[in-house]
């Protein structure tokens, strides 16, 4: 069975780099929030910057006017199509489509409609909607179509607009909490791509090694989530009673058993080992470590830990400072940043893996550079 290659990707970051401080009022102020909130904000602007170090935040959203000025779909194909340019494929070559997000209220799915906007006559697609690690997800069931010949060339998308949800005109203002508002200094928009084709590929790229997924949030408590029920609500009684606003917690759990296991260890690194072991991987030749998470705080824990795996802390791959943190398609976006910006060599590793928190789902994959000069 041939292996899968990753041969062209592409990312797209709409609007301009907007600064730190700028992004409250760039989202825009929320003058009915209660006053206890609105007074936490201010109070832990400082605090979110030096947690996050995140320089630069990009929006789908014109603060002036208020119009939204992409959606997934348009961020998606305008990513898709750098991908292609750079594997140099056809969108008419592409026979599979796999698309990940964080969240999808929208029928038909985001996969015909970016095979639409791509003018692809007749592919396979599957949509996963699983929070971060749906990118992971995507690439998985990419690899494996490849890899059994079911697929040729196979696209694997992610993208999150999530400012659509962190805006005074979506939020039922009254209602808002500290977890509500936390969200507003961790995310931003964006969207990335790859074209995934067999390990025989003439062309150079990355060589996925392995791909690994886990869950393990059975006895966790969730700590992203919204009020949504499994079913359809009310509109009206879901803006009343605040279900769609997406919230995170965040006091007390960093040193708790949420993120920990019995070990004292994070659970990041667990799920690591077990991706290790269930794998059979080697991390000789591993260049570059991305952790698709946006604390600076965690992943100092994580390095430290890491250590144990013989994962030195100078391979740690970041691009939070300049791209801001868009959730599932950072993972797809630092590897568009590797493939066109750093100097790979035949041979090198890239290992990338997400805990995500909505209910500790967890997935990784190890990729190695093909083609390249020695």
């Amino acid at each position: 069975m041939q292996a899968a290659k990753i041969i062209g990707t592409g990312a797209f970051l709409p609007g301009e780099a907007i600064p730190f401080d700028d992004i409250q009022a760039y989202l825009g102020d929320v003058p009915d929030a209660p006053k206890r909130v609105k007074q936490w904000m201010k109070d832990m602007t400082p605090v979110m910057k030096d947690m996050l170090a995140m320089e630069n935040y990009y929006y789908a959203l014109d603060g002036k006017t208020r119009e939204f000025t992409e959606d997934n779909v348009s961020m998606s194909v305008k990513a898709v199509n750098k991908a292609l340019d750079a594997a140099g494929v056809e969108a008419s070559d592409i026979d599979l489509i796999c698309y990940g997000s964080a969240q999808q209220n929208q029928m038909p799915p985001a996969t015909v409609r970016i095979q639409e906007a791509l003018g692809i006559k007749t592919c396979a697609e599957i949509a996963i909607v699983s929070n971060c690690t749906s990118a992971y997800k995507s690439l998985l069931i990419a690899t494996e179509m490849v890899k059994s010949g079911q697929s040729k060339n196979a696209l694997v998308i992610s993208s999150n607009l999530v400012s659509s949800s962190m805006i005074p005109e979506y939020y039922n203002q009254k209602k808002l909490t500290r977890e509500t508002v936390f969200m507003r200094w961790f995310l931003c928009d964006g969207a990335a791509a790859m074209v995934i084709s067999s390990e025989d590929n003439a062309k150079k790229g990355l060589v996925i090694e392995g791909n690994f997924l886990e869950s393990i949030g059975y006895d966790r408590e969730s700590i992203m989530h919204d009020g949504r029920p499994a079913r359809p609500m009310s509109p009206l009684e879901e803006f009343d009673s605040a279900s769609h606003h997406v919230m995170q917690s965040f006091r007390n759990t960093l040193n708790s058993g949420v993120f920990q296991e019995e070990t004292g260890k994070s659970v990041m690194f667990s799920g690591m080992k077990r991706m290790v072991k269930k794998l059979d991987l080697n991390f000789d030749g591993l260049k570059y470590l991305q952790l698709n998470l946006p604390s600076k705080q965690i992943v100092e824990i994580l390095l430290d830990e890491v250590l144990e795996l013989g994962i030195e802390r100078s391979s740690l791959y970041t691009k939070l400072d300049e791209l801001g943190y868009c959730g599932p398609p950072m993972a797809l976006m630092c590897i568009d940043q590797i493939m066109r910006n750093e100097n790979l060599k035949n041979k090198d590793k890239v290992l990338s893996f997400v805990t995500e928190v909505s209910k500790f789902m967890q997935a990784g994959f190890l990729l190695r550079a093909d083609g390249y000069a020695n």
